[in-house]
């Protein structure tokens, strides 16, 4: 999807004067001289140029993949599901040490489709870029790769997508900060009905386990202008359904000229017709107010969803992981929300194996899955991540030990899940279709406001649209439902 007025202003640029120096001008410039090149391309090797796109990592790793994408499209490339095109891009992620590993051995099977397509270009971006560590390795190691950015530059693609076609060397351009945040550029959109947008970037938190704010950098959030504008174009395109994406979304809005809460911001993208539904992660305890629970719990809008990392249930080591709350506040927190919101679904991650962490300690943890009643969990080991103050750490638990409380913790978590889940059987939701179902003939896959899935009969037309289920039967982590009503 490219906007129609993004698409007026390409075709207006004359590729024989300056270089706009303001931005998104300038990557208008440089999108309009890709697809030249591009063009010129295809038409020597007699038939279209292939793009892939491979994405690692969060959500907001897929947002940006869809600028990509749609940056590739828009200059000319047809996406392919095959990473034997002539361009490839790994959208990288670096929270886990094994992700990179995961990035440097599919690197080994590019360079031999590169030896066969010699003219194959492969870029390289997201988080893992942002360690210099890793590109060092690279420089080093695989000469191969054309192009390495970072996070913070996401938005000069196209003008980086240049550079790397129109020269024989490996380009990097790795940002260490930033404060510019630059949207209005093409996206291509995995759903036509629902969409992801960006309201914040960076992160201030510094959990002792985590790389993100090293790679993501400070806090910074979009003007409430430019992101009600956005949701406004996309309901315009056929969007119900919007995913609001910030590391940590309650903290929305403290460094703007004005400042906003994240609950003032969503009142006012409530207001916008045709707009179906709201969603938002991710949310941290130590920041979600007490206006947001009751934002939440009269909209009609923001989704009965709330995904609240708890990471621990000890308050010795939710210290020691720098979390800022403790086991007291985040178990009020929680009954605060089921108080104002009781249908809602509360899910949340889970770290088992910290370094330090005792077996009372992890029976802390137990305890608060017991009593907050999880409609699921994402259950990690821990696992050392270098940069992190956490990696250098002593005490770092046996392997047999996380094991043992890993697979105890899953069972807990997994049963409680089919409980919570019980409790819908037999009423009637409303579900957003997103998919025919791949393994049930004539039957589509949709979503509850909760987040829960639920297979029923129907066919194509459904797609992308909110119909009425009865939830006939729950099967652990779904539900069977039949439509009613046409």
């Amino acid at each position: 999807m490219i906007d129609h007025t993004i698409k007026e202003y390409i075709e207006k640029i004359d590729l024989t004067q300056p270089i706009p120096t303001e931005e998104p001008m300038r990557q208008y410039y440089f999108l309009k001289k890709a697809k030249e090149i591009v063009k010129k391309e295809s038409e020597r090797l007699g038939r279209p140029l292939f793009s892939h796109t491979n994405t690692f990592g969060c959500q907001m790793n897929a947002r940006d993949s869809e600028k990509l994408s749609g940056i590739l499209r828009e200059v000319g490339y047809m996406e392919t599901d095959s990473e034997e095109a002539d361009f490839v891009i790994y959208n990288t992620c670096t929270v886990r040490e094994n992700a990179n590993l995961r990035v440097y051995g599919r690197l080994g099977v590019l360079h031999g489709y590169k030896k066969k397509n010699p003219h194959m270009k492969i870029a390289l971006c997201g988080c893992m870029m942002q360690e210099p560590t890793v590109v060092e390795k690279l420089q080093k190691s695989y000469r191969f790769v054309d192009l390495i950015f970072g996070t913070h530059n996401i938005f000069k693609f196209a003008e980086l997508l240049v550079t790397t076609l129109e020269s024989n060397r490996m380009v990097i351009d790795i940002w260490k900060d930033t404060n510019q945040i630059v949207e209005d550029l093409p996206i291509e959109r995995k759903y036509p009905f629902k969409s992801g947008v960006n309201i914040m970037f960076g992160c201030n938190n510094f959990c002792s386990y985590c790389i993100v704010p090293y790679v993501r950098g400070r806090e910074r959030s979009r003007e409430p202008r430019d992101i009600i504008r956005e949701i406004e174009g996309l309901v315009a395109d056929g969007v119900v359904e919007i995913m609001l994406l910030g590391q940590n979304v309650n903290s929305y809005g403290k460094n703007l000229d004005n400042p906003m809460t994240f609950a003032e911001l969503l009142e006012e993208i409530e207001k916008i017709e045709g707009l179906e539904r709201i969603r938002f992660m991710t949310s941290h305890p130590k920041d979600l107010s007490d206006e947001l629970i009751q934002v939440m719990a009269k909209s009609t809008k923001i989704c009965r969803h709330l995904h609240l990392p708890l990471q621990s249930g000890s308050t010795s080591l939710l210290k020691v992981m720098n979390r800022k709350y403790t086991k007291e506040q985040y178990l009020a927190l929680a009954d605060k929300i089921r108080t104002a919101i009781p249908d809602i679904a509360l899910t949340t991650d889970i770290i088992v194996g910290f370094p330090g962490e005792t077996e009372e300690d992890f029976l802390e943890t137990l305890d608060v899955v017991r009593k907050v009643r999880y409609d699921s969990a994402f259950t990690f080991i821990y696992s050392k991540r270098t940069g992190t103050p956490a990696a250098a750490m002593e005490n770092q638990i046996p392997e047999e030990i996380v094991k043992n409380r890993f697979d105890r913790l899953l069972k807990e978590v997994q049963d409680i899940s089919k409980e919570m889940a019980e409790r819908f059987t037999g009423t009637t939701q409303t579900v957003l279709v997103e998919e025919l179902n791949g393994q049930m003939k004539d039957y589509v896959t949709g979503r509850l406001s909760n987040n829960h899935v639920v297979h029923f009969p129907g066919d194509a037309s459904l797609l992308g649209k909110l119909v009425t289920v009865h939830l006939d039967e729950c099967r652990g982590f779904y539900y069977i439902g039949s439509k009613i009503g046409e």
